[in-house]
């Protein structure tokens, strides 16, 4: 096996691994090849080693072990945050040496500033408040999103926190905190990622994809410059005519063999950046349904319980009044909930004399037959993530101006299920 033939399989299996073990759980890819080795390496390994010890040392080395990785898994600590920063910073330490003084101008400047932005993205979604409920910005939190009737309901106190949970929010079980409009926990940036610092964590995905991207691009150049040198007929591509794909190899394993630092950091950045890419785009495609990672996993449950025959909705009257009590008097989302949507155990219909809304339930089987009441459209639900509490509507508009904003935000426009298969698919 060659030089160029391990490092390209070095990488490639950091980087699917890297994938399958941080990304496996993500909705769009239940009950697939991925969804199966994230499970084998999360459940049936650990359990494999669990019955190993249990035999060999009665257990001791699988509770100190289980003790070590309940920390790294289940609490807060910043080791994939330092792995994440020496990956970027011996990266650009290897890779700039030989590339620097070969780049033009204007190569230079742009270069300067991808290498600046994800630091910096990073930086502040990892300091950045995420939205963390306290009681000092409870009441703040309760007026941001209305209660959906679906995938938030008023009334539900954190078993943790205490506090009455706001709509879209959810508590962290590793920062041991409520967040608002809790998108993941990403190991990352070491934080939750939430209502206070989406915005830099999509920005620090668009800087990282784009450094990856264009350092991958100019190292695959300085490459075949360097492949020239020892064979001035070689091109990157196509491959030169007439030659056989055993001596395009070896003058390109000569090429990167001429400055292994470049050469290895280009192989990983090409490799890297469609996993980021992928992600970018699947938190792109989240904002344009309007939704989040958790709730996309929410609205995945419900679909679930939709095949079962076991989802029912009904309508809210517009006239509504609300229970001060658990929910706010005024919000600043410009729509109200128009529906209820409730499961029953054996998929009976529930009694009509009993639960929120009125008229008779309705079984529903479809994503799509239920409004999602935080989808926007796309511009505004940009405007949500990017332009954090932007006040969609005055205090002195009424529900039954709000019910018009409906109509005109979302004209013949049917509420889409939060997948995204075939952008995960596409990155991988």
């Amino acid at each position: 096996m060659g030089a160029l033939t391990k490092i390209l399989f070095v990488v490639l299996a950091i980087s699917f691994m890297t994938f399958v073990a941080f990304f496996g759980r993500l909705p769009a890819l239940r009950h697939t090849p991925i969804a199966w080795l994230h499970r084998a390496i999360w459940v049936y390994i650990p359990n494999a080693i669990l019955v190993l010890d249990q035999r060999l040392t009665s257990g001791r080395l699988t509770r100190a072990l289980g003790r070590f990785g309940n920390y790294i898994m289940y609490d807060r600590h910043p080791t994939v945050l330092i792995f994440f920063i020496l990956l970027l910073s011996v990266g650009e330490y290897m890779y700039l040496p030989g590339v620097w003084p070969r780049l033009s101008i204007i190569n230079k400047v742009l270069g300067s500033i991808s290498i600046l932005l994800p630091y910096l993205f990073l930086y502040l979604a990892a300091i950045g408040d995420p939205g963390v409920i306290t009681p000092a910005t409870h009441s703040r939190y309760m007026s941001h999103y209305p209660y959906d009737f679906s995938l938030f309901h008023p009334g539900q106190p954190c078993r943790t926190c205490g506090l009455l949970k706001p709509a879209r929010s959810k508590h962290c079980s590793v920062c041991k905190r409520c967040v608002h409009k809790m998108d993941h926990h990403c190991v990352f940036i070491n934080n939750c990622v939430g209502y206070g610092n989406q915005h830099y964590f999509i920005l620090l995905l668009l800087s990282t994809a784009v450094l990856t991207l264009y350092g991958g691009l100019i190292g695959l150049v300085i490459v075949a410059d360097s492949a020239r040198g020892h064979n001035k007929s070689f091109s990157m591509f196509p491959k030169p005519a007439g030659w056989s794909w055993a001596e395009y190899f070896v003058i390109l394993t000569m090429g990167i063999q001429e400055d292994v630092g470049v050469g290895s950091v280009t192989l990983l950045a090409l490799m890297t950046s469609p996993l980021v890419w992928g992600l970018l785009g699947y938190h792109i495609y989240l904002i344009y349904c309007g939704t989040t990672t958790n709730e996309s996993m929410k609205w995945q449950d419900w679909q679930m319980e939709m095949d079962d025959g076991c989802a029912f909705k009904r309508s809210l009257p517009l006239d509504r009044i609300k229970d001060l009590q658990h929910e706010a008097a005024w919000t600043r989302w410009p729509i109200e909930p128009v529906q209820v949507l409730i499961r029953t155990e054996d998929g009976t219909p529930p009694d009509p004399n009993r639960g929120p809304g009125v008229g008779e339930w309705e079984r529903v089987w479809r994503l799509r037959d239920v409004e999602n009441l935080y989808d926007l459209g796309l511009w505004d639900n940009l405007v949500d993530v990017f332009m954090p509490n932007y006040p969609f509507r005055r205090p002195e508009v009424s529900n039954s101006t709000t019910d018009l904003e409906r109509g005109k935000r979302r004209t013949k426009k049917p509420p889409k299920a939060p997948r995204a298969s075939s952008l995960v698919a596409a990155a991988t």
